[in-house]
C-alpha cells in the first residue's frame, strides 16, 4: 500500500503545469509502468501458485466474485458469469464422455462468433485440453491443413457450418477424426450430435485434478496466422502468453465496470485474447457480435451502454464512411483498442465520434514483442520506455528491401538502425520473452528465428515488419516485408493464392502481391501470371477457382498477364516493381483483368473501371 501511495504522490507532483510542459508524456509513462509492474506481480503470483493459476481459474475467480453479473450479451440474450460457468461444465462433461477427452488432448473449434464458442472453450480448458480456433471462412484444402497441423482428433462445429465440414468429412474420417455438431436436428452421416448430450449433462463443478498438469508454458490455444509464406500456420499460444494478452485491457485503462464490444472474429488473437480473455481477467461484461456491422455499431453501443470497443483499421474506416448523423457523439464509449487505423481516419473518427481514447497496438500472435500507444497520440502504433525494453528487449536493424534480408557488417552481425530511420523490428528471445513457434512446422518456426544479430550466437524473433522510432519515443509502422500483405484486416499469404491460381489449366506461373488503392486500408491482392503455351486466359475458370478455394479477402482483384516473370538471383519472384506499377491500364501495356463479382468472372480492365475503383465508386 505504501508503494502505491508514494507512486500516487509522485504522479500528482508530475501533474503540475511546468513539469507537464517539460515532460508532456511523463504522467502517461508513469501510469503505464505502474500498471505493468502490477500485472507482472500478479502473473508471478499465479505462476508460483501450486497448482498453476490458469486463465480458466481466473474465470472461476470472477464467477465466485459476481455469479449473477452479466458476462455475455448476444442478439438479445444475456448470460451471467454463473450461467456460462454451468454451461461450460455441461459441455465439458458431454465431450469427456462422448469423445473420451483427457488432459492435453487438442480439440479444434470450427465455430462462428456465438456464445457456444465461449463456453465450449471454457469447458475444454477445465479438462486441460488446448483448443485450436479455426477460421470459419476457410474451406477445403486450407481447412484440412489447419485442422491437421494442431494434431487434434476431435472437431466441434455448428449447424451453420455443416456444409464446409461435409466437404472435408471423407478426409477427416480417413484420419480417424471424430466430428461433433452442436445441434439436435441436423443428421449427417458420420457426425455426432452433441446438443442433447449437453442438455442432459450435470452442471456441477469439475475437479481441478482434471487439469493438474497445466503449467505456465503449457499450450492453451492454437491461433492461425499467415505469417510470411504458405498455408496458415498454427501459432502456439501458451498459458503464459494468454495471461500477458489478458493484461492489455488493463494497460489501456479498462476497469471491471466497463462494457466491452467485441465485433472482431474470435478466431483471431485480437478478438479472443485481448477481447474475450481480457474481459475475463478484468471481470467485465461483453457484448458479442456475430460480425461487424457499421450501420448497427453505434446503436448497439447505445443499447448496451458500451464503454470500450475493439477495432481494426477497416472497421474504423467503415464507420467514418457512414453518412453523418446528429447523434454520433451520443454514446458512452471512452476507449477504443485495436490496430491498423490510418492517421487520416483516426482524425476523422475523433472529430465525428468524440473524445475517445484510441489505444493503437502493435503485436503478432506468435511474436515476443509488442507496443501500446497508451498516450493515444494520433498516428503512432506504440510508445517505448526503459521498463518495456528491459522486460522485452528489442531493436530495429537495417534492412535491404531489394534483397529482403538484414544488412550485415564485415563481422556478419546486423546493424542497428538510427533513431528516426526505418528498420526491421526484432525481439530478443529470452526466458521472459520466448518465441515458441508454430505447431508441427519447425521449418517455418526456424524462418522466424534470426541469429547472430548483435553478437555471435544470439537469437531474435524476426517480426517481418518495418517500423520507425521517432525522437519522442513513439513507434510508427512503415511496411510489411516478405510474401504477406494485409487486406480487410486479414493477412494474405501470397504462396497460398499462387498455388490456387496455378491450378487453372491456362496458367503456368503466378506471382501474387498487394497493391495500394486510394481510400482503402492495407493492400488489395493482385497477380502477375504467365500462360501455358497456346493457352488464353480463362476468365471463368480463374474466377471459379478463387471463389471455391479462397476466402473473399484473399482473392486477387486484378490479374496481369506477362510473357515471363522476373526472378532474383536466388530465384525469388520480384515484386517491388510490380507493386509500384499497380493496376493502371494507362501505364501497363500487358493485358489486365478485373474480378467482377457481379458478373462472376474476370473482365478486361478499362480506364472506366480503373477510375471507378480509385474514386471509390466500386467497392473492393
Amino acid at each position: 500500500m505504501y508503494m502505491w501511495l508514494t507512486a500516487l504522490g509522485g504522479l500528482l507532483l508530475l501533474s503540475t503545469p511546468i513539469l507537464r510542459s517539460l515532460f508532456p508524456y511523463l504522467v502517461d509513462d508513469s501510469v503505464y509502468i505502474l500498471r505493468s509492474i502490477r500485472f507482472a506481480v500478479t502473473f508471478l503470483k499465479y505462476k508460483r501458485s501450486k497448482p498453476f493459476h490458469s486463465i480458466v481459474d481466473g474465470f472461476l475467480d470472477a464467477v465466485r466474485r459476481h455469479p449473477t453479473k452479466t458476462f455475455l450479451h448476444f442478439e438479445g440474450q444475456q448470460f451471467s458469469y454463473g450461467e456460462v460457468d454451468k454451461q461450460s461444465n455441461k459441455v465439458a462433461r458431454a465431450l469427456q464422455e462422448e469423445a473420451g477427452l483427457m488432459e492435453g488432448d487438442p480439440v479444434a473449434l470450427f465455430l462462428a462468433n456465438e456464445p457456444n464458442i465461449v463456453w465450449t472453450w471454457l469447458g475444454l480448458a477445465k479438462l486441460g485440453c488446448p483448443v485450436a480456433l479455426l477460421n470459419f471462412n476457410i474451406r477445403s484444402k486450407s481447412l484440412l491443413h489447419c485442422f491437421s497441423c494442431c494434431g487434434a482428433k476431435v472437431l466441434v462445429t455448428s449447424a451453420e457450418l455443416h456444409g464446409a465440414v461435409e466437404e472435408v468429412l471423407p478426409a477427416l474420417r480417413e484420419q480417424g477424426v471424430s466430428v461433433y455438431l452442436l445441434s439436435e436436428t441436423r443428421h449427417i452421416q458420420g457426425v455426432n450430435l452433441l446438443a442433447e448430450k449437453i442438455s442432459k449433462a450435470s452442471d456441477q463443478p469439475l475437479s481441478r485434478d482434471l487439469r493438474a498438469n497445466v503449467k505456465t508454458r503449457s499450450t492453451g490455444l492454437y491461433i492461425y496466422t499467415s505469417g510470411t509464406t504458405g498455408l496458415p500456420k498454427a501459432a502456439v499460444v501458451t498459458q503464459e502468453r494468454m495471461w500477458a494478452a489478458s493484461f492489455l485491457q488493463g494497460a489501456c485503462g479498462v476497469t471491471k465496470d466497463d462494457v466491452v464490444y467485441i465485433n472482431l472474429p474470435l478466431y483471431h488473437s485480437s478478438g479472443f485474447l485481448i477481447g474475450l480473455v481480457g474481459a475475463i481477467q478484468r471481470g467485465v461484461t461483453i457484448v458479442l457480435k456475430r460480425k461487424f456491422s457499421a450501420s448497427q455499431f453505434w446503436d448497439d453501443c447505445r443499447k448496451y451502454n458500451v464503454t470500450v470497443i475493439q477495432y481494426i483499421g477497416e472497421t474504423m474506416r467503415y464507420l467514418c464512411n457512414m453518412p453523418e448523423k446528429d447523434n454520433e457523439k451520443d454514446h458512452k464509449v471512452r476507449i477504443a483498442i485495436g490496430n491498423g487505423i490510418r492517421t487520416d481516419v483516426w482524425s476523422v473518427f475523433l472529430r465525428r465520434f468524440g473524445d475517445i481514447k484510441v489505444k493503437e497496438l502493435y503485436a503478432a500472435t506468435e511474436g515476443n514483442i509488442g507496443f501500446i500507444n497508451y498516450t493515444s497520440k494520433v498516428g503512432a502504433v506504440g510508445r517505448v520506455n526503459f521498463f518495456h525494453s528491459f522486460i522485452f528487449p528489442y531493436m530495429l536493424i537495417k534492412f535491404d528491401i531489394e534483397k529482403e534480408e538484414p544488412v550485415r557488417n564485415a563481422q556478419g552481425l546486423c546493424i542497428k538502425a538510427a533513431r528516426g530511420e526505418t528498420g526491421l523490428l526484432v525481439g530478443k528471445v529470452t526466458e521472459t520473452s520466448p518465441f515458441v513457434g508454430y505447431a508441427g512446422n519447425e521449418q517455418q518456426t526456424e524462418k522466424k528465428r534470426l541469429r547472430n544479430v548483435m553478437k555471435k550466437g544470439d537469437l531474435y524473433f524476426n517480426t517481418g515488419d518495418l517500423l520507425r522510432f521517432d525522437g519522442d519515443n513513439f513507434v510508427y509502422f512503415q511496411d510489411r516485408v516478405g510474401d504477406t500483405f494485409r487486406w480487410k484486416g486479414e493477412n494474405v499469404a501470397t504462396s497460398e493464392v499462387e498455388n490456387i491460381l496455378t491450378m487453372a489449366h491456362c496458367i503456368l506461373e503466378a506471382n501474387v502481391y498487394g497493391v495500394k488503392v486510394e481510400g482503402n486500408e492495407g493492400r488489395v491482392g493482385m497477380a502477375a501470371v504467365t500462360l501455358k503455351e497456346g493457352k488464353d486466359f480463362d476468365c471463368d475458370e480463374a474466377y471459379k477457382l478463387l471463389v471455391t478455394y479462397l476466402p473473399t479477402y484473399a482473392r486477387p482483384r486484378f490479374i496481369r498477364i506477362q510473357p515471363c516473370l522476373e526472378m532474383t538471383g536466388t530465384y525469388k519472384m520480384k515484386k517491388t516493381k510490380l507493386v509500384s506499377e499497380g493496376f493502371n491500364p494507362a501505364l501497363i501495356s500487358n493485358p489486365l483483368y478485373y474480378l467482377d463479382a457481379s458478373k462472376q468472372t474476370f473482365v478486361p480492365m478499362t480506364e472506366e473501371i480503373y477510375s471507378s475503383v480509385t474514386r471509390g465508386m466500386i467497392k473492393l
